[in-house]
């Protein structure tokens, strides 16, 4: 990068940072350190729950998701104003009226510790490998622009964001997250427009729509009835509404964000603020991957988007790979010239035909690029080699003008320091309240839980940096961090609704419920092709099921 970058990138953070820190007030008591004092404005912790949800996964993977898959991500959010509503009427007013610190808290005040404990552990495991996968995506884009190992980035992101939050508890947090936002919102306009000013000038929006469509890239809406296909119009209104439910109702990450509110009513309008933007800001994110697309059309694209890894297959057997790198161009070049030619003659008598000869060079083109991937495993012994979470990386640092890259990066790191610490003061807080102050030192006083609070932290930090390491090439990042949640969140869910509105249940039926509903997902998870969104629709209705059968026959232990 530029000098003129690397200046707007180092002082977007600095002056984030110093002002996280200057607004951070009772920070030095539980309290504030925690909840902040109860003091933030609804708009703070809408733009907060947002930013949280969002990280740099969401540019990276997503962008990346749209250029290989198109538009059908969309559809995971289908079920997200639904979702907000129903939690705006249940899981907000009753965690905020119990006054807890943890969405976990309310379990033991209505079922009993041993739940509290169970769920708090559950939670724990779930996002500390998220908040993993949140830290890898902004240490590929370091790694890129460096030069250095990806787990070099990966302890310089994660360790300067734990100490950060450390010291700056949750209002440094929501308040880092407003600025976070402002900046990725006009980083993305501003690459959407530097983008279209970029295809030839032969080619308008119009056109380059023309043959996302042929290239079957603008297909949002799937009613296929494949419990196997993970994005569909059932999955997304069904499946990843169970999904929402569980990671804003249940995930403490998220929870915390509206229990900082300043008034029940100021929760709610938060959560309606985050359902019915997500959805417009996630299309303009899914619609750059598609810009993005339609780029390398009339620009050559890499055959391997991750440089190290290419220049290390390269060196194995440059003959053969070179090989591979002609029969790309020739595929590129190919598909350019049918584009072109389709773009010329629409309306005209050879339309349907030129449309065929660019679908089949579209084809050919994924075939050669496919056929390198499967080159790049083959050579390097590694079958969950994907090079998704690159492409918009290597797009920004190779296209866009000085200046420009260097906002968008700062947008990105933005958005990963952000949404860490969002997540390392969530774990840290479940950490302190229902554990340490559950079963270690239950007399501590404030100034015990704030010291703890601060060491988990600190842990959590490190653990994360741990899982940021195996993550990288597991796909679309956006994809992983999901798919780490679903294994958790539907019997997560299942807990809190026998909680919400089943008055027989009682605290057996929630923790057996609860195992059985952990179990039992993981063996169709092993033993099925099942997308994962469904998991969370299967692990909550078996906790459910289960929990109320145990409730009903088995009498809860007096004691």
């Amino acid at each position: 990068m530029h000098l003129l970058d690397w200046t707007i990138v180092v002082s977007y953070l600095i002056y984030v940072i110093w002002h996280g820190l200057k607004l951070s007030q009772n920070k030095e008591s539980a309290f504030g350190f925690f909840l902040g004092g109860r003091s933030l404005p609804w708009w703070t912790v809408g733009l907060s729950i947002m930013a949280t949800q969002m990280s740099a996964i969401t540019l990276i993977g997503a962008t990346g998701q749209a250029y290989e898959d198109g538009m059908r991500f969309i559809q995971f959010y289908l079920g997200l104003p639904l979702a907000m509503v129903i939690l705006c009427t249940t899981a907000a007013p009753y965690f905020y009226k119990a006054r807890v610190f943890t969405a976990y808290e309310y379990l033991e005040n209505r079922f009993d510790a041993k739940t509290r404990t169970l769920t708090s552990f559950f939670f724990l495991v779930s996002r500390g490998l998220g908040a993993g996968v949140v830290i890898a995506a902004p240490a590929v884009i370091l790694s890129l622009i460096l030069g250095l190992e990806e787990w070099i980035t990966i302890i310089v992101i994660g360790l300067s964001t734990t100490f950060y939050t450390m010291k700056g508890g949750v209002q440094a947090v929501a308040w880092a997250d407003v600025k976070q936002m402002a900046i990725i919102i006009f980083g993305l306009l501003a690459c959407v427009s530097i983008t279209l000013s970029t295809f030839p000038s032969e080619v308008s929006l119009n056109d380059a729509l023309f043959i996302a469509g042929a290239a079957e890239k603008l297909q949002t809406i799937d009613f296929r009835l494949d419990l196997n296909e993970p994005y569909t119009f059932w999955s997304g209104i069904f499946a990843a509404l169970f999904l929402f439910l569980s990671y804003f109702g249940c995930d403490q990450s998220q929870v915390q964000r509206y229990l900082c509110a300043k008034s029940i009513n100021e929760s709610r309008i938060s959560l309606l603020m985050s359902a019915f933007l997500k959805i417009p800001l996630q299309f303009l994110i899914l619609f750059i991957g598609i810009l993005v697309f339609i780029f390398y059309h009339f620009n050559s694209p890499p055959m391997i988007f991750n440089k190290n890894v290419a220049s290390n297959t390269e060196a194995i057997n440059p003959g053969y790979y070179h090989d591979l790198e002609k029969k790309h161009l020739d595929a590129y070049q190919d598909r350019r010239e049918a584009a072109l030619n389709f773009i010329a003659n629409r309306g005209t008598s050879s339309e349907e035909v030129l449309l065929s000869s660019y679908k089949k060079s579209q084809v050919d083109y994924v075939k050669a690029r496919k056929e390198a991937t499967d080159y790049v495993r083959l050579i390097n012994d590694d079958n969950n080699f994907n090079d998704i979470n690159y492409i918009f990386p290597v797009f920004i640092l190779q296209n866009m003008p000085i200046g420009v890259i260097g906002m968008i990066m700062a947008a990105i790191m933005a958005a990963a320091m952000s949404s860490v610490s969002s997540e390392l003061n969530s774990l840290a807080t479940t950490s302190t309240m229902d554990i340490y102050r559950q079963h270690i030192n239950p007399k501590g006083n404030d100034e015990d839980l704030l010291r703890f609070g601060k060491i988990a932290t600190f842990l959590w930090g490190i653990f994360a940096c741990f899982v940021a390491m195996y993550v990288t090439n597991l796909g679309s990042l956006i994809e992983v961090v999901n798919k780490f949640g679903s294994f958790f969140y539907g019997s997560l869910l299942g807990v809190f609704v026998l909680a919400f509105s089943a008055p027989k249940a009682n605290a057996n039926g929630a923790f057996y419920g609860l195992i059985v509903g952990m179990i039992s997902v993981w063996i169709i998870s092993s033993y099925s092709e099942i997308a994962f969104l469904w998991f969370n629709v299967i692990g909550c209705f078996i906790t459910i099921g289960v929990g109320l059968i145990i409730s009903i026959t088995v009498k809860k232990n007096d004691e």
